[in-house]
This record gives C-alpha cells, structure tokens and sequence, in this order.
C-alpha cells in the first residue's frame, strides 16, 4: 500500500505507506542509524549517518551518496517525539558541517506510526513553506524516488524478521 497525494493549495504532500512487519521494528529501522542508512535513499543512492541524536531537540545530519561519490547533505531537527507513535522534524538543507542553508525554509515533516495485525502503516505529512521547494517535490520524480526508498525498507524489514 502507497498513497501519494498532493495539496497545492496548502503546499502539503501526504504519503501513507503499509509495511509487513511490527510497530518495534519499523521504528527502530526509522530511528536508528546503521538502520537508515541501509534504506533510507532512492536506488542507485546510499544515505551515510554524520550524526543522529534522536531526541526531541536533537537531529539526524546526513548526507545522500551518489554513485559517484557525490555527497548532498541534508539535516533534520528533532521538534516532537511520542516513541512508536509520531515524530515532528524540520527538515532542511545543509552543508557538511551541518548549517542549515538559509536560502530554502525547512519543511515540517510529520510521520505517524501505528499497528494493525503486525502490520505497520506510517503516515507522511510534508508541509512546505516555500513554493518553490514544494512545485520541486510535488512531482512524479519525487513520487518514484520516495517509492524506491521505502522499497529499500520493505526489502530491510523482510531481512531483519528473518534473523
């Protein structure tokens, strides 16, 4: 199951995605980071952890890899968590130091998680604040790439019940 819905009236996209494994581990493969990094980028890009402090206050500083070796590097600051059930983040570009590039406003991003007979859907909201970032999302590529990723945690979710 995959919904992606876009709202340009209010420069909002929703994406609703079911996966088949437990509330625990979809968290923690959202959550931890030598988990993220083994699926959190679209196909052929791999996601490298600089820093993750999960907290509220805290953030995830990362970088997307190319297959080139390019690094693209992105922050996302840690505003609410309710374990197993939400996370609020701001999300932003960023330098490889971690400075948020002030030339785009953050995006608040709002993920809720919830279980029903073992599987987990995860709820996705994306507001943006610039409508030049949101016309850049709100597309058939950001569609595809976000779909390649979370197939990256299907096939992630899939080998860690097998353990």
């Amino acid at each position: 199951m995959f919904d992606f819905s876009i709202d340009r009236e209010n420069r909002t996209i929703r994406i609703t995605r079911e996966f088949d494994a437990s509330l625990e581990l979809v968290w923690q493969a959202w959550t931890m980071p030598q988990l993220l990094d083994q699926w959190c980028a679209p196909n052929p890009y791999r996601t490298e952890t600089k820093t993750l402090d999960f907290q509220e206050g805290g953030f995830w500083h990362y970088a997307i890899v190319s297959p080139e070796g390019n690094k693209h590097w992105s922050r996302y600051d840690y505003k609410k968590i309710e374990p197993q059930k939400s996370i609020t983040e701001l999300r932003a570009f960023s330098d490889e130091n971690g400075r948020v590039n002030p030339d785009f406003p953050r995006t608040e991003c709002t993920l809720i998680f919830s279980e029903t007979d073992g599987k987990t859907r995860v709820k996705i909201t994306e507001k943006y604040k610039s409508p030049e970032m949101f016309e850049k999302m709100a597309t058939t590529s950001h569609k595809k790439g976000f779909s390649s990723h979370l197939k990256n945690l299907d096939d992630l979710l899939l080998t860690l019940k097998n353990r």
